[in-house]
């Protein structure tokens, strides 16, 4: 099925999509998005079918007007119909009076086929199409038919129950599948956030059942949900970048092949957003890194990805497609035990890196942590001091293990280099790595090591030592929430977190810290 796209802003010619059967258009707020959609389905005349569950579930006193859609069959309906009431308050509702009016004909037709002595199949309805679908879905609920009523039940042994306790997500299901099997026939289904009162581990499912349902049709999504449109298989993505509303143009790009070195989900997560992007580690809901880092960076869209290594990965190929997507990219990774020129290098590659072991070491900036007290209105010097002193004590007890763990990232490194090289023989590699240990010189890389750490302790260096620290149970065994009044650690951090939510002095003072501590002016 071919469709021509809307204008273009450049005054270029319309772009033509040639037989495809599913298009998700993105775009950021206020970049036109909907607009385009509603342009696409004017274009597409009476093949136009749109349903939205955020619509159909509660009353609303505009109705569709277009041909075909499940508004216009239930006015139909209800207007030739002698048994069919007029006045259901929803799309929900006209729905389900749709399906059983359509019921009642064919079973008035089956009947007067026998009557006749004809011995025809039971037929199949609609709403026994619907009823097997949603009960795949939901295997414990139950749809029944029941003296002219659509009725429910589940396997609590409750009795059966009207539509009206059913909840969102089960309405949603019952009409999508519903209104799908209306659309007319070869129909462009534009679906507005098809994600609604869905959960994930049904919505792919579902309209993977929906589109095998009606194979003749285009399936043309709207939607902010990222796992939903990359899991799309015959999927054309349209990103709408900007709406000139005189010349009623778009500026739009089709996405039909991303980078192989690029997740399709992450590409299509990022392309809404006209902010700069800035992925980190960890994960999307408990991570450290996912709930600090939009607050310190709020020019940026932040994208926790994992591991480290896909941070670095996901910044070059990112800023790789920039004639593409048009983003800046930025990545932060945890300093960890990387030496000052693995650091510059990462930089170098618009990797941010700390000054600071590890995430958990941000929240023990001297500069934080003399905010914090201060809101919890205790002596700033008093407790910035006391957790120095505590922290050099742990740091002193911990010298030879650390210098220990920092000699074997260094040693790994470095062995990952040497045996990167090409070697024409076995024998070559042999002799190469029986020289390795003593061009490496593990020990006297320790012993140097060592001796800056108890510099660091000696010179009462607090910065030193959270650069090179890396200890998770620090902030909580150095006193400092106690200190500050806190229960726990994670009672501090919560209380970083709501300073920096709450934008005002406390929160400059704490992001001045935190860019400091990244080499940002």
């Amino acid at each position: 099925m071919d469709i021509s796209l809307p204008k273009r802003i450049d005054g270029g010619s319309s772009q033509v999509l040639h037989n495809v059967h599913q298009i998700t258009v993105i775009g950021a707020n206020g970049a036109g998005k909907t607009r385009f959609s509603r342009t696409l389905m004017q274009s597409c005349g009476d093949r136009a079918f749109a349903i939205s569950a955020l619509k159909a579930l509660f009353p609303r006193a505009e109705r569709s007007s277009l041909p075909g859609s499940i508004d216009k069959l239930y006015e139909e309906k209800s207007a030739s119909s002698h048994f069919m009431r007029d006045d259901a308050p929803t799309e929900f509702d006209r729905l389900m009076f749709i399906l059983l009016h359509d019921e009642f004909l064919d079973m008035l037709r089956y009947k007067t086929q026998l009557l006749a002595g004809a011995q025809p199949p039971m037929p199949r309805t609609k709403l026994d199409v619907v009823a097997r679908r949603w009960e795949e879905v939901f295997p414990k609920n139950h749809l029944l038919r029941e003296s002219g009523r659509l009725l429910f039940s589940n396997d609590s042994g409750d009795e059966p129950f009207a539509a009206l306790r059913l909840s969102d997500g089960e309405k949603a299901v019952l009409y999508y599948i519903g209104a799908a099997l209306y659309a007319p026939q070869n129909a462009m289904i534009f679906v507005d956030d098809p994600e609604s009162f869905l959960h994930h581990s049904i919505m792919q499912a579902l309209w993977n059942v929906i589109e095998l349902m009606r194979t003749d049709c285009t399936f043309v999504y709207n939607t902010h949900d990222v796992e939903f449109a990359s899991s799309r298989l015959d999927n054309v993505c349209v990103w709408v970048r900007n709406f000139d509303a005189v010349a009623a143009a778009w500026d739009y790009e089709v996405v039909d092949k991303m980078s192989s070195e690029f997740s399709d989900r992450l590409v299509l997560d990022l392309l809404g957003s006209r902010k700069p992007v800035l992925f980190v580690e960890g994960d999307e809901t408990h991570s450290l890194d996912s709930r600090f880092y939009p607050l310190i960076f709020t020019e940026y869209t932040v994208k926790p990805l994992g591991s480290c290594n896909k941070v670095i990965e996901s910044t070059r190929s990112f800023n790789d497609l920039r004639s593409f997507h048009h983003l800046d990219s930025h990545g932060i990774v945890d300093r960890d035990r990387r030496e000052d020129k693995e650091v510059q290098y990462l930089r170098d590659k618009n990797i941010f890196v700390p000054n600071v072991a590890e995430i958990e070491n941000i929240f023990m900036l001297e500069g934080i942590i003399r905010t914090v007290a201060v809101r919890r209105k205790r002596n700033p010097d008093s407790v910035f001091f006391a957790v120095r002193d505590a922290v050099l004590a742990m740091f002193r007890q911990q010298i030879k293990q650390q210098a220990l763990q920092h000699v074997r990232h260094r040693v790994k490194r470095k062995v990952e280099v040497r045996i990167d090289r090409r070697f024409q023989n076995i024998s070559a590699l042999e002799e190469h790595m029986t020289d390795l240990v003593n061009e490496i010189d593990p020990r006297g890389m320790y012993e140097e090591i060592c001796r800056q750490f108890h510099k660091f302790v000696q010179t009462n260096d607090y910065a030193g030592v959270l650069k090179v620290f890396n200890e998770k149970s620090m902030l909580g065994e150095s006193g400092l929430p106690r200190l500050c009044n806190f229960r726990s650690k994670d009672d501090y951090i919560t209380c970083v977190l709501n300073l920096l939510k709450e934008d005002g002095a406390d929160a400059l003072r704490i992001r001045t810290a935190v860019k400091h501590c990244f080499g940002i002016a």
